[in-house]
């Protein structure tokens, strides 16, 4: 019993930050989107994930209503997130950094040392690893001035590039 009670997880091997503007929308579902594979595909403790905005307006905010709403009806749960902005430490605490377009991309790299740029990527390419080829469009639009609808379509590009980013993942934890 006093085992289990100071057993610890073993650290992640890998880390990953999902990045948007708010940490309101877009990569607050990338994170339980990707959260929730890693826990079916039994990798959840070889591989963290989080996720930050590159602006700190909402420092503390929970998720967006209609966030919350579209990923619960998919089964991801946001409700336990809350936003916060990227940190200098980010750079080198995580091993990759995937930006949700190509806005926050450019800030990640302004940001990040030299010796990091090559963390720093597009969340959405990762989807043509998935097996069905590449999605039209490269980023994940803000839903945030959107309807309802425009969250859907968000996780609709997620799922697939999370799907990818496992099959990613699991080649570099081999």
């Amino acid at each position: 019993m006093l085992q289990r009670l100071f057993s610890r997880r073993p650290a992640p091997r890998l880390r990953v930050l999902m990045v948007c503007m708010g940490n309101l929308c877009r990569s607050p579902m990338a994170e339980a989107v990707l959260r929730a594979k890693l826990v079916h595909a039994g990798l959840d403790t070889a591989v963290a994930v989080d996720s930050a905005g590159t602006h700190g307006h909402f420092r503390g905010s929970p998720p967006d209503p209609r966030a919350v709403a579209s990923a619960g009806a998919r089964g991801y749960r946001l409700e336990a997130l809350r936003s916060r902005p990227l940190a200098d430490a980010d750079f080198a605490r995580f091993d990759l950094l995937l930006a949700m377009d190509h806005q926050n991309l450019e800030r990640l790299r302004e940001r990040a040392p030299a010796a990091q740029q090559d963390r720093l990527q597009l969340l959405l390419p990762f989807a043509a690893q998935a097996g069905g080829g590449a999605l039209p469009v490269d980023e994940v639009p803000d839903p945030y001035y959107g309807a309802p609808a425009a969250f859907d379509a968000a996780l609709d590009l997620i799922e697939p590039a999370c799907d990818g980013l496992l099959q990613h993942l699991r080649r570099q934890l081999a």
